[in-house]
């Protein structure tokens, strides 16, 4: 393993971002998510990398990756303890970093530093016999979240260099989970910080405007919810053509007057702004939701009323589904984009924040 710390060149244009390569989970002294990670949602342990204070455990699922960071002594871990990632010092368990692929690393630094961001890890290179990598790592201007930008063009190992292979990981083939890729991520924000994230996005990443509803106004958002109860729902996604289009980055934050709700929740739970949960795509949620119910998942439960409101029995039968079935496993419908037959999706209650 060779670091050596890399100029930051200013390039004519600086890089996009490609996909996103791994979301890292930060876990407190004695808590085992990664192990739940694996045996309940079955992801494929890869590769780790230890310290006597932190072990790094790389989890995949397709091209969904989780780096889970578990702490081995209750004493505080140093910088030098953490590879493609930073110490976020959690009291409670928290999804802190996403990290994005680019093809040119010391000029996107460059151009993220004259925008005033933090570089919290400069320009590095990595190497070993699988080849090299180089990374750095930016901080958000969300709460705790920070974002890796790794290079790894050049790279042909299993995961990346200062990570050995998992042995005798068992496969997740046949299990009937058919998770894919990471969906979305959401990010909880402050009153008043979700617009001012979204800007911080399009501004230094590149990343475009999606709006979740056809009635959303651009200029608005999305308002779910009503009588003070509310929440603001913004949404964006990577340039069209690029393989991070297909991944979304939602903010939210509360509109609630006289109440609360899951975002004034997590705010006061997580201690600030974060990472809420991340969306993973399926192939089939039906099966999916099965099979993962089978390993032990547990699932929220919409409300029966969901069902049998305002047509929303037949809205499901029109897009070739079971009213009854989908009530069973709670995976809810959503046909309110335009051209599209029916996108489903459910909510995991397992989080390492509520962990």
């Amino acid at each position: 393993l060779t670091p050596c710390i890399l100029p930051t060149a200013c390039p004519a244009m600086a890089a996009l971002l490609s996909r996103p390569c791994f979301i890292s989970l930060h876990l407190p002294y004695r808590q085992g998510w990664g192990q739940h990670l694996a045996n309940t949602f079955r992801f494929q342990p890869v590769a780790v990398r230890e310290t006597p204070r932190v072990r790094q455990l790389a989890l995949r699922r397709e091209s969904a990756i989780f780096l889970v960071n578990e702490r081995l002594a209750p004493a505080s871990a140093s910088s030098h303890d953490y590879l493609y990632d930073v110490d976020p010092q959690p009291t409670l368990g928290t999804a802190s970093n996403v990290c994005f692929e680019v093809d040119d690393v010391p000029g996107l630094c460059k151009r993220l530093q004259s925008q005033g961001c933090s570089l919290l890890v400069p320009p590095t290179e990595l190497s070993d016999e699988g080849g090299s990598v180089t990374y750095s790592v930016v901080s958000s201007v969300v709460g705790n979240i920070s974002h890796t930008l790794l290079d790894r063009s050049s790279y042909r190992g299993l995961f990346l260099p200062g990570f050995q292979p998992v042995q005798g990981a068992p496969l997740g083939t046949g299990d009937g989970i058919r998770i894919t890729h990471f969906d979305h991520i959401t990010y909880v924000c402050p009153r008043g910080g979700a617009r001012a994230a979204l800007d911080w996005y399009q501004r230094c990443f590149g990343f475009h405007r999606f709006l979740l509803n056809p009635q959303e106004r651009p200029a608005e958002g999305y308002v779910m919810g009503g009588q003070g109860v509310g929440m603001l729902l913004l949404a964006l996604q990577g340039a069209q053509g690029t393989p991070a289009h297909g991944c979304k980055l939602v903010f939210a934050e509360s509109l609630s007057q006289n109440g609360t709700n899951q975002v004034d929740t997590f705010l006061e739970q997580h201690g600030g702004a974060g990472i809420q949960h991340v969306g993973l795509c399926t192939t089939d949620i039906v099966s999916t939701t099965r099979a993962l119910q089978q390993q032990g998942a547990r699932f929220f439960t919409p409300p029966p009323t969901y069902y049998s409101q305002g047509g929303k029995a037949e809205e499901i039968r029109d897009a070739g589904q079971d009213p009854h079935m989908l009530a069973e496993l709670g995976i809810l419908l959503d046909t309110t984009v335009p051209g599209n037959k029916g996108q489903l999706g459910t909510d995991a209650t397992e989080s390492p924040s509520r962990e």
